[in-house]
């Protein structure tokens, strides 16, 4: 993963916890509308892929257990991780797009109202994405992947003297894995060298692929099936991804230029995501809560900027969104070369840094990095007279720093996302006074790392507490646990 230069070490702070009394008057502890239904204070788990479902997508003990835990603690509410709305293969990722992944998705909603006593709401978080291939092998490109052109075919007739005539495929293939990189360089496309150094990866703007081109026709229908299924299952509400480096969020960046009125300026672009809530309000109601996770900042060469936020905030608001989650980054744009046989992961690059920055930083710091952007948007919000809650994350892990994102009015909820994984239990021993014992994250992103292999995300904080305990479920290897010791 990429690291700023400085290598500035910050560590955690406590600061300092609040009484029993303090914490009930606090504005953390304090209950929100979003919209059809309360939360009882403005605490939140964000979306986080812990790699636990079945290789067919369904509902597994661990995924159970792993949402269990975290419920427990009692946050106001949780957001069940990205899941996906298509009925396609997509690995160990939760998946909603047929009615056969119900019985295991409502199975999760009753484990966690029954760990928080109907205490906690539980979200999903609704993802679409695209294609991305693994880093090929060089000789197996040119050999097997590589679409040949005329154009391949007039650079081998020019380097070969006439030897494009009555030349064969294998021979021009041949020819083209031999070249030195300068030569390779002269030949192949910007996209053909994206798919030999880094794997294939298809756009929203490949408008030459029908099911790309189709894409403003499928999501909405999508989407909204999802949704539906979402609220048969029992779930509070929903929570688009539009964030990172998935579909909806390609529509939203700069970097969309599709000439179907779907691409190019910021209202353009914002058309399909605001198509596809529509749909999804049609498909759910009015009483059921639906928000949108996106991004502050993309932190990439030409990519979105706070002002396309908050234009998009205030156009997500005004069509009747109940909530809006910011992040930011995580873009596949500068994602570091993967090895050969492994996937670009769009957290190894500065924009993925931004999204989950470490405790070796910058001055600024991992704590509140993206506040700054936060409070703008708010403003914006509150400046278009929409009251719509905002929710504010990033290396937010005591409570003087989220009682203060919500004093100075930067956000309406506060999520937490790494903190939580450290210690489930922060929101309830914070509430009774017992904030000397949270269990505080160190910010080594141990857990992300292992979110990068595609390995059960773990916390090297507890992750080899007391492995011999009765009923403990260990990770695939054996040799860690797949959750939180219990805290009495």
């Amino acid at each position: 993963m990429w690291r700023p230069p400085e290598r500035i070490r910050h560590d955690s702070r406590p600061a300092r916890w609040p009484s029993t009394q303090e914490a009930a008057l606090s504005r953390l502890f304090s209950p929100i509308q979003v919209g059809s239904i309360a939360l009882r204070h403005r605490t939140w788990v964000p979306a986080m892929v812990p790699w636990r479902a079945t290789e067919d997508g369904f509902v597994s003990q661990d995924v159970l257990e792993w949402y269990e835990r975290f419920a427990q603690g009692r946050p106001a509410a949780i957001v069940v991780e990205a899941t996906g709305i298509r009925d396609v293969p997509s690995g160990p990722l939760l998946r909603i797009g047929d009615e056969r992944f119900l019985p295991g998705l409502k199975q999760l909603v009753e484990v966690v109202r029954r760990a928080s006593e109907g205490e906690t709401r539980l979200f999903i978080q609704l993802i679409d994405f695209l294609s991305i291939r693994r880093r090929p092998d060089p000789a197996r490109y040119f050999a097997e992947y590589l679409g040949l052109t005329e154009r391949h075919r007039r650079a081998f007739g020019a380097a070969e003297a006439g030897g494009a005539v009555g030349a064969n495929d294998a021979e021009i293939r041949s020819w083209l894995a031999s070249l030195e990189r300068n030569d390779l360089e002269k030949v192949l496309d910007i996209r053909e060298l994206e798919s030999l150094d880094h794997g294939a990866r298809e756009r929203v703007t490949d408008m030459h692929l029908g099911h790309i081109r189709d894409l403003p026709r499928q999501l909405p229908g999508l989407f909204g099936g999802a949704a539906r299924r979402a609220r048969e299952a029992g779930f509070d509400g929903v929570e688009l991804h539009y964030a990172h480096a998935y579909t909806m969020a390609c529509f939203l960046s700069p970097h969309n230029t599709r000439g179907d009125g779907y691409g190019g300026g910021v209202a353009e672009r914002a058309r399909l995501p605001l198509e596809v809530y529509e749909q999804v309000r049609a498909d759910v109601g009015a009483g059921f809560p639906v928000g949108c996770r996106f991004l502050a900042e993309e932190c990439v060469s030409g990519g979105g900027s706070i002002d396309d936020a908050e234009y998009f905030a205030c156009a997500f608001a005004k069509a009747g969104m109940d909530f809006l989650s910011l992040s930011r980054g995580g873009k596949f744009d500068d994602a570091q070369q993967p090895k050969v046989g492994a996937a670009a992961y769009p957290y190894t690059g500065r924009s993925g840094y931004e999204c989950m920055p470490s405790y070796f930083s910058d001055a600024q710091g991992p704590f509140g990095r993206n506040l700054g952007a936060t409070a703008r948007i708010h403003a914006a919000l509150r400046a278009a007279n929409c009251n719509t809650p905002l929710i504010a994350a990033g290396g937010i892990h005591n409570f003087e720093q989220a009682e203060a994102v919500l004093a100075s009015g930067q956000a309406d909820i506060v999520a937490i996302a790494r903190q939580a994984l450290a210690d489930p239990d922060w929101f309830t021993k914070v509430r009774n006074g017992r904030g000397a014992q949270v269990r505080l994250c160190i910010y080594t992103n141990y857990c992300e790392a292992l979110d990068q292999r595609h390995r059960q995300v773990t916390c090297e904080l507890w992750d080899r507490d007391a492995l011999d305990e009765s009923g403990v479920r260990r990770s695939a290897d054996g040799k860690r646990r797949l959750i939180a010791p219990k805290w009495s």
